[in-house]
């Protein structure tokens, strides 16, 4: 008894140590990375259904967010053929103080006086938040929306999801100007408005040793975009 014990202590240890090493999969592919070939799939199996609109105050655009419908299979597999309950989720988003959040596929915006409706992007996306900087609106009259969400399939497993990079992007309530500031295949690593100065500063963080992932070897950016500018141009600067 007293050797079982021993052989499955040691048994534990082995495993304890193959979990340490494992290495964590890497956001960035480069050998395919570098061919330009970051564009996931659409998934033609999925069925997309869209939220009630949202309209933001003080804005003249409702907002439709777009995404997949959500099935989940619960329930044990019987003695004989299989037995379980499909659960449908027909709720894709959340809407609080001037923010959508989700995994949405896409927006689609419908100024209130009219019947047409317009699409974000045409491209494969993963959005997480999209929020209404209304603060800018009443300083600098400018309506702008921020986006952080996933645009290109960097590990390249086939499709996007948060195992890739996340980006930062930027447009007006009507969706229009669609316009990315974060640089391609640097990670977002958060984003804040300074009210006084309507500007828009954020930090991401290069894999400057090309391992594939974000660690303290690399390097962070610091930048900004004045919002109340015609053009959303990017300025660095160095706070330390």
């Amino acid at each position: 008894m007293k050797k079982l014990h021993i052989a499955l202590l040691g048994m534990a240890i082995l495993l304890l140590a193959s979990c340490k090493e494992e290495v964590e999969k890497p956001k960035v592919i480069y050998d395919a990375a570098n061919k330009g070939k970051g564009t996931a799939k659409i998934d033609s199996t999925q069925v997309a259904i869209a939220d009630l609109p949202i309209q933001m105050e003080g804005t003249s655009y409702l907002i439709h967010p777009i995404a997949d419908l959500r099935v989940y299979e619960r329930g044990a597999k019987a003695r004989y053929g299989s037995s379980s309950v499909i659960d449908l989720s027909f709720t894709i988003s959340n809407y609080g103080e001037n923010e959508i959040t989700g995994y949405l596929q896409n927006l689609k915006f419908q100024r209130i006086d009219s019947d047409s409706i317009s699409t974000l992007t045409d491209k494969p996306a993963l959005i997480l938040t999209a929020t209404y900087l209304k603060s800018v609106s009443e300083r600098a009259k400018k309506q702008v929306m921020v986006y952080t969400m996933f645009d290109m399939d960097t590990n390249k497993d086939g499709k996007l999801d948060t195992s890739d990079i996340k980006s930062l992007y930027l447009s007006d309530i009507s969706g229009k100007k669609f316009t990315k500031i974060s640089t391609n295949f640097h990670e977002l690593i958060d984003w804040n408005l300074i009210e006084s100065k309507n500007r828009l500063y954020f930090r991401t963080v290069e894999d400057t040793n090309k391992n594939g992932q974000f660690d303290k070897n690399d390097v962070v950016h610091y930048s900004y975009v004045d919002l109340s500018n015609v053009e959303w141009k990017v300025s660095s600067y160095e706070p330390i």
